[in-house]
């Protein structure tokens, strides 16, 4: 299987969340599954049925987190010397050139992606447009609404520590 990039703040959630769901999460499920069993017809007991759903969840969850652990390449950009180009874990900040608007990005893994706090995919559009370009480039990222220029203001390798 493929390698999956991910930053050393990804996978220490990841490994936190595996933790949570293998330590905690599966001994409230049963529980709920033994209470349940308690009430008595196993075919009509929706708590009981809920609670095997939950199970198969959380059973689906630990092993794709741990097929995604067992497959991860943790890069730590903060051991990569700074040479200005934009590479996965860097943080990069734009100026939209027709809107004279600047953003900062952050490009990281698919599970870290979160647009509210300007963590992009490494897949999605804007981080492919953007890798490998270098601070004063101008990157054009293509959109369903047209193509965009951004100039590229800052590249930083900053730490991601939580």
């Amino acid at each position: 299987m493929a390698q999956i990039p991910m930053t050393v703040c990804g996978a220490e959630k990841l490994r936190k969340e595996l933790e949570y769901l293998k330590n905690k999460r599966r001994q409230e499920i049963i529980t709920a599954i033994a209470e349940a069993r308690a009430h008595g017809d196993l075919k009509e007991n929706a708590e009981y049925h809920a609670a095997r759903e939950q199970q198969g969840f959380c059973e689906g969850r630990i092993k794709e987190i741990e097929t995604k652990l067992s497959n991860a390449q943790v890069i730590d950009v903060t051991e990569i010397v700074n040479n200005g180009r934009i590479i996965f874990g860097s943080t990069v900040t734009v100026l939209n050139i027709a809107t004279d608007e600047e953003y900062i990005y952050r490009i990281v893994g698919d599970d870290e992606a979160n647009a509210k706090q300007n963590l992009i995919s490494v897949n999605s559009p804007m981080a492919r447009g953007l890798i490998g370009k270098q601070i004063d480039d101008t990157a054009v990222i293509t959109t369903p609404g047209g193509d965009i220029e951004y100039d590229i203001i800052a590249v930083e390798y900053l730490s991601d520590t939580p």
